[in-house]
Order: structure tokens, then sequence, then C-alpha cells
């Protein structure tokens, strides 16, 4: 299954402040961990858009468990390195131990996306979703867009 990534965090090099997930097939994984001192830009463009309670680290990789669970593997997409960064630190419980998933590839890729909430990381990885269903349409195959099978 592939599964579309978007990640906000506070600035660059900054802790995570929210995941979103977005399958193929529009199931969805969207946590907020908050931020208690974000940098100006973050406080006035991504905070007010987060849209939900903050829950603790430990929640959202229980929730991030249970969501991956339900799928035999996973392609994880993003147009974005750091939201793989994030996505693989959030699957880290502690030294040498981590979440149980489904066997995982990732990929980056370049995409002309346009949010309808930018930095809101669901907004984002759906448009990423979206971008990708209808680039791989009009190129007449769902695969990878760079060489895919038909």
């Amino acid at each position: 299954m592939k599964i579309f990534i978007d990640s906000e965090w506070n600035g660059y090099g900054g802790e995570l402040i929210s995941l979103a997930l977005v399958s193929e097939d529009h199931r969805i994984f969207y946590e907020v961990l908050g931020c208690t001192s974000p940098i100006p830009w973050v406080a006035e463009n991504v905070m007010p858009k987060l849209g939900k309670p903050w829950i603790t680290l430990e929640s959202l990789q229980e929730q991030l468990e249970f969501f991956l669970g339900q799928f035999g593997s996973v392609h994880v997409v993003a147009d974005w390195p750091e939201d793989i960064m994030w996505f693989c630190k959030v699957l880290l419980t502690g030294p040498g131990v981590r979440i149980d998933t489904p066997p995982l590839t990732m990929e980056v890729l370049r995409a002309n996306t346009v949010s309808s909430n930018p930095h809101n990381a669901l907004a984002d990885a759906t448009a990423l979703r979206d971008w990708y269903v209808n680039t791989n349409n009009q190129l007449g195959f769902w695969g990878d867009i760079n060489g895919g099978t038909k």
C-alpha cells in the first residue's frame, strides 16, 4: 500500500509538531505532538492550523503502530526528506527497540502539489496523494511515476 506522508516541525532541525499519513485508498493517520516554544514563523503559520489536541509521543507511536498494522506492506511516499526522517524517528521507541510495522519502503520525490490548507500536515499529505494519483492517471498507469508499469 502506498502511503503519503507530511509532517510539520519547529523550524529547520526543530522538534516534530505533527505527522500525517494518507493511504492511496484514503485511510488517514494524523496526530499532533504540539510545541511549547514555536519559532515565530511556526507560531504564525503552523500552530493555528493543527486542528486537534496534542498527544504524547508514546500515544502517537501506539496509534501509528495500529495504523500501519492494517497493511501487509507499506511504501511511504514523501515530497521532502525530513518527512521520512521524522517518520523513521517516530518508529524508534528506545535503544534497539521500535514499533512493530509491516515491511516498509520509502521514496522521496519532487511534487507540484496544491494543498487546501498549507502547513497542515494532513492537508499537505492529502494533496501529495491526490497529486500522485492524478499524475499517474494522466500518464496511464498507477505505479512509480519515474518508470512504472502499465
